[in-house]
């Protein structure tokens, strides 16, 4: 008959095995998790920013030199939250009720032949703009300005445009301008105040003016009032129509990956001012819209968690480019 074994080795059995194979179980779970997330933030990146991101992104953020903002400013902190993904979707959405800017994008970006191209040269010139030196802006805008210089063409009617109108060009920034901050707002992670707010709609449109514009808003209350201003002068489009179809319904995605981009897109199209989803034919019967907001709410928490998993590198890539 064995001996007995000491009480006190009893005791540690288990208390001891079970402990460190929990801890070991636990470890490789994080180590799992975190290689997931990472995998979801590069995707993410790579299909927005391009697949050369991870190299460019440190000399956006990291380049030494003066810069327009500052991480503590409004517009740094709107343009950095995942929410901006879908406020994307609803500028998008917003302008092509212009039909002088429909009939720009459809007639010279290629949204159709290059939709990621396009997406990303966009991501690109906020970046820049917005986190870059401001020597690289100002370089970024008068690449900007020379491309819209040689834009001209007619619209569905014959009425003549040209990218560097004016007036087109303060359109598409109230339209965007309003998109961005409604998606903030509802999905953002903290949320500004009426004053920084107003300070977002002065940030945003002192980059805008750079490319020609002029009488852009100074508050939230002039941004909407210069909204529904522009009212009169849009309509819904064949081309509009087209181009929110592929939008919505028919992205440039492999299938498996179109359901994670739709709650994205109806992220997007909550935020729009009621008109504006009538005008396109979007459904904006209660409770569609709360269920809408809902999953752009799930789809902006699911981005900001991959977009986390990229922080090291951020960080990296400044030590780097500052080493």
């Amino acid at each position: 008959m064995p001996p007995p074994r000491p009480a006190g080795l009893r005791a540690a059995v288990p208390s001891t095995v079970p402990g460190r194979l929990a801890q070991t179980v636990a470890g490789r779970a994080r180590d799992l998790a975190g290689q997931a997330q990472h995998a979801v933030g590069a995707a993410l990146r790579e299909r927005v920013a391009g697949p050369d991101a991870a190299e460019r992104g440190p000399a956006i953020w990291g380049t030494p030199g003066e810069r327009w903002f500052t991480p503590d400013d409004p517009i740094w902190r709107v343009q950095e939250d995942a929410s901006m993904y879908a406020g994307g979707v609803a500028a998008l959405l917003l302008q092509m009720l212009h039909p002088l800017a429909m009939a720009g994008v459809a007639g010279h970006s290629g949204y159709r032949s290059d939709p990621w191209g396009r997406l990303q040269r966009t991501a690109d010139y906020l970046a820049i703009t917005t986190f870059g030196t401001a020597q690289a802006g100002e370089a970024t805008i008068a690449r900007v300005r020379d491309i819209h210089s040689r834009v001209r063409g007619k619209d569905h009617r014959g009425r003549p445009y040209r990218a560097d109108d004016p007036d087109l060009l303060r359109w598409v920034h109230v339209a965007e301008c309003y998109s961005f901050l409604a998606a903030h707002r509802a999905y953002g992670r903290d949320q500004l105040s009426p004053e920084d707010a107003d300070r977002y709609v002065v940030q945003s449109g002192s980059v805008s003016q750079r490319l020609g514009t002029h009488g852009l808003p100074q508050s939230v209350a002039e941004l909407t009032a210069q909204l529904d201003a522009f009212r009169p002068d849009l309509e819904v489009t064949p081309a509009a129509i087209e181009a929110a179809r592929f939008l919505l319904v028919e992205p440039p995605l492999a299938v498996p990956l179109r359901p994670g981009y739709w709650f994205i897109a109806a992220g997007g199209v909550a935020v729009l001012p009621p008109w504006a989803r009538r005008m396109l034919r979007l459904p904006d019967r209660a409770p569609l819209p709360r269920l809408a907001a809902g999953a752009g709410q799930l789809a902006t928490r699911t981005v900001r968690w991959g977009i986390a998993g990229l922080r090291e590198d951020r960080t990296a890539g400044h030590r780097a480019v500052n080493s």
